[in-house]
């Protein structure tokens, strides 16, 4: 038996050799195809991309006529360049670059020597592409942006390189790919499939009619329409409001997790990476390091969230059964909580007795500097209850990438045991000595969009969905992620106590002024103390502005977050905001004209210019701090804190 294992194995082996040789060489034709190469032309028919809308139907990115000049190295003859190079209005230099570079790509195989030419430039080039042999035209499509607004949603469309092309055999030297927003988490959605035609060549490199009469042609496949979850009006009104100022809105509706608006300021008009102008007016955006246009501050502008955390701190302390709605705390007022001897976490309230409803409208921070002590204590010892804490913070998607469709993000911070244990290795910590991360500070970072997420979730009583901003793909389905409730780790009926805290905001506390007749908003102030490090020394800036909300009380359709950066206080510039963005959507309209033409008519672009001329020639680092502290000698590693009566 042993004697005939190895020939039957031999024998089977050869057999499946040649049935395998048979198939490519007789019936798969596919691999002659491609040995014929040199006798045959590749032509491909580049499909329109899908169009965008918005939730409500309005059409927001079309798509309009362009060509490229193709070269083929090889088949370039007797070409006057002079001629040539006035034709195109480019430099005897551009052209020699030009077709190096396609050299190098191939010399048998087209690349594009000049992408995106207008209707009027290919008019007058096709009069004379008989006069230039090895150039021809390749049309396509490019984006009509159909509004001014949403560069940041979208992204852009641009040419593979060629890392790409090794790594994705789809893609062609000159072809287009989403980069950035939408264009690039729906490429394959957007794209289409691009169509193929081979034709036949002669021995003098003429064409002579379609190779195998078409056997191997495929059609171009149109790209399929998507609906954005993204209000256009709203979108819009964010970024009039945010002109000459720089930060991000966020906007979510609580019940879906869709994203009614995400701005960023400064933001641009998407039309100009249209075109042949593309590149130079990218390279000018992107080399803006002051105010960075490129930079999504919505997603990636990670900052302590002062005050709005103390949503956080309450809710984790009533979880953890440390205070309930009546436990009381007495305040200092303006010298608020001794941290230590001599050394005063300020507090802009009145002194006296505060309990969770006042100290959340009146921002009390000693209030919350002991809840968060008490939640930390609670335990032996602290790394168990730091731990918890963390945990709870972290089930409202703070310190996580929150896993939306957008393809650039940052995960914030929240503190655990394993950040004591590296900053604290040789010294038993204490709540105390944490203190700072009660009211937002110290190890706490957050994004606008985890701030409008986290409000979501306060708004449904205890769960949110994965934000998104995608709403419908036509003929397919969105990923099935969108549609899974987060129940955090905090139980339901914690909520209404803070959420009627949050209501008299409003109507008591620090966003009275702001009030919306007929609109029961819930909300909360914020201001961020903002710390750079020039020249080695530590400067005060202007304070950053937040303010996070939804509306209405019951039933929330919308929940947002509002940074401005050096915006000052959080009822100053971001709260009007928010107000103004919530009757904007619920509404469609504005009463409070007062707040509108205010927050329209203020330009922080002399603050700005005052921080880029501090920052010109000299070595700034950014530490960012929060609100109601500032600088005194330290008595932990964690921010310290003295006496402050900035308000909320």
């Amino acid at each position: 038996m042993r004697k005939l294992l190895l020939p039957s194995l031999i024998l089977v082996a050869a057999s499946l050799l040649l049935i395998r040789i048979f198939y490519l060489q007789v019936i798969n034709d596919t691999f002659k195809l491609k040995s014929e190469n040199n006798a045959i032309k590749i032509k491909y028919d580049y499909p329109e991309r899908g169009y965008i809308y918005d939730r409500n139907g309005k059409l927001l990115v079309a798509n309009q006529a362009s060509y490229d000049i193709m070269v083929i190295p090889r088949e370039l003859k007797n070409i006057d360049t002079l001629e040539f190079c006035k034709l195109l209005h480019i430099t005897k230099e551009d052209y020699i670059k030009k077709i190096a570079k396609a050299k190098v790509y191939s010399p048998r195989l087209p690349s594009v020597f000049l992408p995106q030419l207008n209707k009027s430039e290919f008019a007058a080039f096709q009069e004379k592409i008989r006069k230039f042999e090895g150039f021809y035209f390749q049309k396509r499509s490019l984006r009509d942006y159909e509004v001014d607004f949403g560069a940041n949603i979208f992204g852009f469309i641009t040419q593979v390189n060629e890392r790409l092309i090794e790594k994705n055999p789809y893609y062609n030297s000159g072809d287009l790919i989403g980069r950035q927003g939408v264009e690039e988490s729906y490429e394959t959605i957007l794209r289409g499939i691009k169509g193929v035609k081979y034709f036949q060549k002669d021995k003098y490199n003429r064409e002579i009619g379609s190779y195998k009469d078409g056997k191997f042609d495929t059609i171009a496949v149109q790209g399929e329409d998507i609906t954005l979850a993204l209000d256009a009006d709203i979108q819009r009104y964010g970024e009039q409001l945010m002109i000459n100022k720089r930060g991000g809105i966020v906007a979510i509706e609580p019940q879906t997790g869709e994203i009614l608006a995400l701005v960023t300021a400064p933001s641009y008009d998407p039309s100009i990476l249209v075109g042949r102008e593309r590149s130079k007016n990218y390279t000018l955006l992107y080399y803006d390091s002051i105010a960075k246009p490129l930079y999504d501050r919505g997603l990636l502008a990670e900052y302590p969230p002062g005050s709005p955390f103390k949503i956080m701190t309450g809710l984790a302390g009533l979880q953890e059964q440390v205070i309930d709605e009546n436990t009381s705390f007495y305040c200092l007022g303006r010298r608020g909580f001794m941290v230590s001897r001599g050394h005063f976490m300020g507090c802009h309230s009145t002194a006296g007795a505060f309990q969770l409803h006042n100290g959340i409208y009146q921002s009390c921070n000693t209030y919350f500097a002991n809840v968060f002590i008490n939640s930390i204590d609670k335990n032996r010892t602290p790394n168990k209850s730091i731990d918890i804490w963390s945990n709870h913070i972290k089930s409202f998607g703070l310190g996580e990438f929150l896993g939306y469709d957008l393809p650039t993000g940052r995960k914030g911070k929240i503190p655990d045991s394993k950040t004591y244990k590296k900053m604290y290795p040789n010294w038993q910590w204490s709540g105390r000595t944490v203190v700072s991360n009660s009211i937002g500070q110290g190890e706490v970072l957050t994004t606008p969009i985890q701030l409008a997420n986290m409000m979501a979730a306060v708004a449904n009583e205890g769960y949110y969905y994965t934000p998104h901003i995608i709403k419908k793909i036509k003929g397919g389905t969105i990923d099935p992620k969108f549609t899974v409730k987060h129940q955090t780790s905090i139980d339901r009926k914690y909520f209404k106590p803070v959420i009627q805290g949050l209501y008299d905001v409003y109507n008591l506390g620090t966003a009275r002024s702001l009030r919306v007749e007929g609109i029961p908003i819930c909300g909360k102030t914020g201001t961020a103390e903002n710390f750079a490090k020039i020249d080695g020394k530590r400067v005060k800036l202007e304070d950053h502005s937040i303010f996070v909300a939804f509306a209405p009380k019951d039933n929330p359709k919308i929940a947002i977050a509002v940074l401005v950066e050096n915006g000052g206080y959080g009822a100053a510039i971001a709260g009007p905001i928010a107000s103004l963005m919530i009757e904007k959507y619920l509404r469609k309209k504005i009463t409070r004209v007062d707040l509108e033409t205010r927050i329209l008519n203020i330009s922080l672009k002399d603050r700005y210019a005052k921080l880029g001329g501090m920052k010109e020639g000299k070595a700034i680092e950014s530490t960012p701090k929060t609100e109601n502290t500032k600088e005194a000698p330290k008595t932990t590693n964690n921010t310290a804190v003295k006496d402050s009566t900035k308000q909320n």
